[in-house]
């Protein structure tokens, strides 16, 4: 008995062994979208065609060309979290409130492109810790009448889906080269940027503000290769995608997204 109760408890030490491996070597991944709601609130800012939407604490210009359009939103600093979660997406669906509710409306995404800073006085829906969604307000009155002002929803992370590759915008100068980077899938919010020039090796960037990233490194006449890397630890590495000959002021967009 003694030797049948060892040889199962090594043959059961080997089969959870063998899963341990198994799910090392192919890692579950979170699916956004799948988790749970948390509370907020939502209002709206600028008008129908998004006037006063455009730009903002990101870093992004003009959110047409840049394929974000009016599915946006600003986030209140407990969740912009000093810019760093610029470029996420959320899915938002108003709750709780029929007065201003439509009924059958469902739920929006929209990608975080702005801040909704906080307010000395009040209403102070923006101040920490309150978490809260600024939405263009043709998102807002997808979900409930723009005459209710204000709206109780839940929101949750979803994957970001975007199309074509991720896109790097040049600005600065040749002592200080700046890069927007925008049009990231998946998680959305970039962690780190690393830049190479052709003529050495991948240097780190710095985080200027939202998703601006910038380096001293003097990288003018070389072609350009980046690695992104997101907040869900996810990166892309694309090589040569800024030909040698590129200018401040323009766009390359590479050929691989998350």
């Amino acid at each position: 008995m003694a030797t049948s109760r060892n040889l199962a408890t090594v043959l059961f030490m080997f089969m959870a062994l063998n899963i341990f491996v198994k799910s090392m070597s192919n890692p579950i991944e979170v699916e956004y979208g799948a988790g749970a709601w948390s509370n907020a609130h939502a209002t709206f800012y600028g008008d129908m065609k998004g006037v006063g939407t455009m730009q903002g604490a990101c870093g992004y210009g003009d959110l047409f060309k840049q394929g974000y359009g009016l599915e946006t939103t600003a986030l209140s600093y407990a969740l912009f979290n000093n810019g760093a979660t610029c470029g996420a997406c959320y899915e938002i669906k108003c709750v709780n409130d029929p007065q201003w509710c439509y009924p059958q409306a469902g739920s929006i995404t929209v990608t975080a492109t702005n801040s909704c800073p906080p307010s000395a006085t009040p209403p102070q829906w923006c101040n920490p810790p309150n978490q809260h969604f600024d939405l263009s307000m043709p998102m807002f009155v997808k979900l409930a009448n723009y005459k209710a002002g204000i709206i109780p929803v839940q929101y949750r992370r979803v994957a970001c889906v975007k199309k074509g590759g991720i896109e790097y915008e040049l600005s600065g100068n040749p002592y200080n080269i700046e890069v927007l980077v925008f049009n990231v899938g998946g998680a959305g919010d970039v962690k780190s940027v690393s830049i190479k020039g052709s003529s050495g090796g991948w240097s780190s960037m710095n985080r200027d503000w939202g998703q601006r990233w910038v380096t001293k490194n003097q990288l003018v006449g070389q072609s350009l290769s980046f690695q992104v890397t997101t907040s869900d630890g996810k990166m892309v590495t694309e090589y040569n995608v800024v030909p040698a000959g590129w200018q401040f002021g323009q766009t390359y967009q590479g050929k691989i997204n998350f």
